[in-house]
């Protein structure tokens, strides 16, 4: 005997082997043999075998029409071999049975299960919307097919174009577009970057990873609304000192600047003069809202998003020749040890007299030439006593830090000579010393400052935002912690309030301490524990993260467009460790192919066989390890 039954909502038919009052033990065409529910039951046969009889019933139940069936059905609950007996017109076969029951149970928009072998037809209203909703899926699965059949082809629908952008940062899965898509790259064995860009969504990959950044983080431009500068009715004193400032090319925000004079006891003063946005971007006002909304400016290869709108930076950027606001650091120090014998810090005027740039000095500002009185030297009365108090400054660190800090790599400045959208346009990698004299003189400047103001803000009992590093974790707190890898007592990032968050927020909590004193604590606008403190902390570890890896992104992609630009196929390298190496004429990190383990450092000439501009990886074959001379070369290029 067999039986025609139900398991885990799909009808089977099987050998009955034996029966107990509750459940049947049943073996399919397989061999399997499994336990049934005497519930789950629906009706004996003996034959034909039950293989055939549900091959029989799937044949004869695609010839049962719905619509008649339907109209046959009586309008209340029904069984189903009371229906298959009206409808067959005589007691229906296993077979009969069986096809019956499966035709209901596949339309569900027009039989409604209400049991074990029970159905109740769908009302005239309800099946008629099923039915139309019935057409709509299989009219929309025709088309999600049809633009599936259109990618893989090679061509480009219409709709899939349009929502590219949305597909490429942040799709909604549950779309038509993005199912098509998912599709079309299963079958091409593609990513849906990859298959955009092939079929012409994206101009090019650098459209590509410009617009995916933009789209999530600047879903509605990254335009200013017009703004206005409040007036300020505070009079400030104008500083009496020669002032310069050191930037590169491209800076337009121009954030700091320094001056110096020799005491007549061979003391130096030195001032460290920051611009002063603080001022007028207060807390809580509408452009405090439009800088914290982007916490730092976003840096790119021959472009720039700001944090401030252009009004905001020509106001109080150190532009040469005009009278701006600032937050000035007055330090006198013993140039020959680096001892720090005074400070002061003021709010006031001042007038820089000229902004110089490093493409016009690096090469002219050596070492040598800062040390021999006699050479000629641009800006020496400026530069000389900056010079020797920077490198007193420095030593003093190093004490603290124990060992000299590690300048001798070099960095690459970029340079987009033209429209920085367009591929084409040429790309310049100029190579820069970390340990330039103007480099290195500016930086420890900005970090005397850092250190002094933040220890200002402690002294007073105002919070600040301080960068710290202990046990080699950088983090950033609201507590003056040590900063080990720079070797001061804390760190409190203050010159660059134009362009970073952070420093905008510890400006204004300076201006407090330098007009308050003692009593800043209770006038600053964050006071202790202020909650919103650690809210900025957490935003503007997470925003900076993300721009700084976007600014690697950008650089990375110029710098295969640089190697393509000057056809390079074969170059040296650095090892680094195991298959990674290092360009020596280029700031790139790359896996190569087949690399022998050779020592960090070793020097090897390589084969840049292919770059992929989406994906910015390189393809690299080993040619072989450069002898010691060869070898001294290539490192020479690094230096």
């Amino acid at each position: 005997m067999h039986v025609f039954y139900e398991d885990d909502g799909q009808f089977k038919a099987g050998h009955i082997l034996s029966e107990a009052d509750a459940s049947l033990q049943v073996e399919s065409e397989s061999g399997k043999r499994s336990k049934i529910k005497r519930a789950n039951a629906i009706f004996t046969f003996s034959a034909p075998e039950p293989a055939e009889l549900l091959r029989q019933a799937e044949a004869a139940a695609e010839d049962i029409d719905l619509q008649f069936l339907w109209e046959c059905a009586p309008q209340e609950e029904f069984d189903s071999p009371a229906l298959a007996a009206d409808y067959y017109g005589h007691a229906p076969s296993p077979t009969e049975q069986a096809a019956l029951l499966l035709r209901l149970h596949s339309a569900p928009a027009y039989f409604h299960r209400r049991g074990k072998g029970r159905y109740r037809p769908a009302p005239p209203d309800i099946l008629a919307a099923a039915l139309a909703a019935l057409e709509k899926k299989q009219k929309q699965a025709a088309q999600q097919q049809q633009w599936v059949d259109d990618m893989v082809a090679g061509r480009l629908p219409e709709e899939i174009a349009a929502m590219a952008e949305a597909l490429a940062v942040r799709p909604d899965k549950n779309t038509m577009q993005w199912k098509a898509l998912e599709s079309a790259c299963s079958r091409l064995s593609k990513s849906p970057d990859r298959l955009l860009l092939d079929l012409g969504a994206f101009p090019n990959a650098l459209a590509l990873h410009k617009r995916r950044f933009l789209a999530q983080y600047f879903p509605r431009g990254t335009g200013f609304p017009e703004v206005q500068i409040p007036p300020s009715d505070r009079e400030l004193p104008l500083a009496d000192a020669e002032i310069y400032s050191v930037d590169d090319v491209t800076t337009t925000e121009i954030d700091d600047a320094l001056s110096v004079s020799v005491l007549p006891d061979d003391t130096v003063r030195v001032g460290i003069h920051v611009a002063a946005p603080g001022l007028t971007v207060t807390r809580g006002s509408e452009l405090d809202k439009l800088a914290r909304a982007r916490l730092s400016t976003v840096y790119m290869p021959g472009d720039k998003i700001p944090m401030q709108p252009d009004a905001v930076i020509q106001a109080f950027s150190l532009d040469a020749g005009r009278e701006v606001p600032a937050l000035s650091l007055y330090v006198t120090a013993n140039p020959a040890t680096g001892e720090i014998l005074a400070s002061e810090s003021r709010i006031e005027r001042i007038v820089v007299k000229e902004n110089l740039r490093h493409n016009l000095l690096d090469e002219a500002v050596s070492e040598a030439a800062l040390a021999d009185p006699q050479s000629a030297l641009p800006y020496a009365e400026w530069l000389r006593p900056l010079w020797r108090l920077a490198q007193a400054l420095s030593a003093k660190r190093d004490e603290v830090r124990g060992k000299p800090e590690n300048n001798s790599r070099v960095e690459y400045s970029y340079y987009v000579d033209g429209n920085p959208d367009d591929p084409e346009t040429p790309v310049r990698l100029v190579p820069r010393k970390r340990n330039a004299p103007l480099d290195r003189m500016v930086a420890e400047y900005m970090i005397l400052a850092n250190n002094l103001w933040g220890g200002l803000l402690a002294q007073h009992g105002v919070p600040g935002i301080y960068r710290s590093q202990q046990a080699g974790r950088v983090r950033m707190s609201t507590q003056p912690l040590p900063h080990e890898a720079i070797g001061v007592p804390q760190y409190a990032w203050s010159t660059s309030p134009l362009r970073r968050y952070v420093d905008l927020v510890n400006q204004w909590q300076l201006i407090a301490a330098v007009d308050n004193g003692v009593s800043a604590r209770l006038v600053a606008p964050f006071k202790p524990r202020d909650a919103d403190l650690f809210a900025i902390i957490g935003a503007f570890d997470a925003q900076y993260a993300a721009w700084g890896e976007f600014q690697n992104t950008m650089e990375r992609y110029w710098c295969l467009r640089w190697l393509a630009q000057q056809g390079i196929t074969r170059t040296t390298a650095s090892v680094l460790r195991d298959d990674l190496v290092r360009l020596n004429n280029a700031p790139l990190v790359t896996r190569v192919g087949g690399l022998p383990s050779l020592a960090r450092g070793a020097q090897v000439e390589i084969d840049l066989l292919d770059r992929d501009e989406l994906t910015l990886e390189v393809e690299c074959r080993f040619v072989g390890e450069l002898a010691a001379t060869a070898a001294e070369e290539g490192a020479a290029e690094t230096e």
